[in-house]
């Protein structure tokens, strides 16, 4: 029988790594992996490889804050410091300073505080951004923007995405319209759906989840826009609504969290059935976090809010505290501590090396 030599071995372990490892790793540790050896720095700096990890990798590894007021540049709060972070979380090498907007799988959109308020879109892991054109309507002080990126959706290299905004309609009281900027056009289109009952103002931070883009209403319930069939409506209106909630996406499907004061709990439901009547929506609890006495997190404070989840964790901010819990660990963490500013934009970022 033939023993396998040892150079054979650290090849097949290294080439292991190199398939198996590398797509599953945020950004800020490849950036470490390129001092490994100059067959691994050429692989990661491809643009197959990129596609790649940001198929692999979608954990959301932090948020990007930014203090009320938008005057301060934003900051970024890793989940993980040891394996996510961005080279310059100000956003300086954007041509003017910026206001955080919404985020897709390590995109990030920003708007211009200065002259016309240009939207940028960019990746911070490896500063690339590009400024879109100018909308054909008013998006208002504070667009509700949702970016859409699906890299499993790809065909090529190319990187392909959609932001669509939600705005105040100029010819009715308390309805919203839609307007959606494609990449591929590389131009803004004004949907002719009008939604009606609710403004702008009350929508919190949407999130797009096959093809449906959804924003939570402050008051209660779920406003969505069907991409497909160009068509939006009022979902969740089954009793009792859930305010003050965060949406998000858990395995792919449309999940909510929120707090219920009374136990101190977080409680994530995942929506189990799109096609049934309003009447009948089903929403399936998928986890329910009780957070230890020990971070002495002041759930009991109507001030406490859910800023973000995903698969593997729920980030709480109560006052200018952020805490997150891990699914699998069962483990809380302070992220920021009490004498730290107070963010009141809090979006969650993926790190990742997708370039647009």
């Amino acid at each position: 029988m033939d023993i396998p030599s040892a150079s054979n071995s650290e090849d097949d372990l290294s080439g292991t790594i190199r398939d198996k490892v590398l797509p599953f790793l945020p950004a800020k540790s490849l950036f470490r992996f390129m001092a490994v050896c100059h067959q691994w720095k050429r692989l990661i700096l491809t643009p197959s490889f990129h596609l790649d990890q940001s198929l692999r990798f979608t954990d959301i590894t932090g948020l990007f804050c930014q203090t009320p007021g938008n005057l301060n540049p934003p900051v970024f709060i890793p989940i993980d410091p040891t394996s996510a972070g961005v080279p310059d979380p100000s956003l300086s090498f954007l041509p003017e300073p910026v206001v955080i907007r919404a985020s897709s799988n390590g995109l990030l959109c920003c708007q211009g505080r200065n002259g016309d308020r240009d939207y940028y879109l960019c990746n911070p892991a490896i500063e690339h951004f590009k400024k879109l054109p100018k909308p054909t309507a008013s998006h208002g002080s504070e667009p509700a923007l949702v970016v859409i990126f699906e890299p499993s959706q790809l065909t090529d290299v190319a990187s392909e995405y959609k932001l669509i905004c939600a705005f105040e309609a100029t010819d009715f009281d308390d309805a919203i319209e839609f307007e959606i900027y494609s990449s591929k056009n590389k131009s803004w289109d004004v949907s002719e759906v009008i939604f009606f009952g609710a403004k702008k103002a009350t929508l919190g931070l949407g999130v797009h989840v096959k093809g449906v883009v959804y924003w939570p209403v402050k008051r209660g319930g779920i406003v969505s826009f069907d991409l497909t069939k160009d068509k939006s409506e009022l979902l969740d209106t089954v009793k009792p609504k859930r305010a003050n909630c965060v949406l998000g996406t858990y395995y792919g499907t449309l999940c909510k969290a929120y707090i219920r004061l009374r136990y101190a709990e977080v409680l994530v439901d995942a929506m189990v059935n799109f096609q049934w009547p309003d009447e009948l929506q089903m929403w399936e609890l998928m986890r329910c976090t009780v957070y230890p006495e020990d971070t002495k997190m002041p759930l009991d404070n109507i001030a406490s809010r859910v800023v973000a989840v995903g698969r593997e964790e729920v980030v709480v901010k109560c006052g200018n505290q952020l805490y997150s819990f891990n699914f699998q660990t069962e483990k809380t963490e302070t992220l920021t501590q009490p004498d730290e500013p107070y963010y009141e934009i809090c979006v969650p970022y993926v790190n990742n090396f997708v370039y647009l």
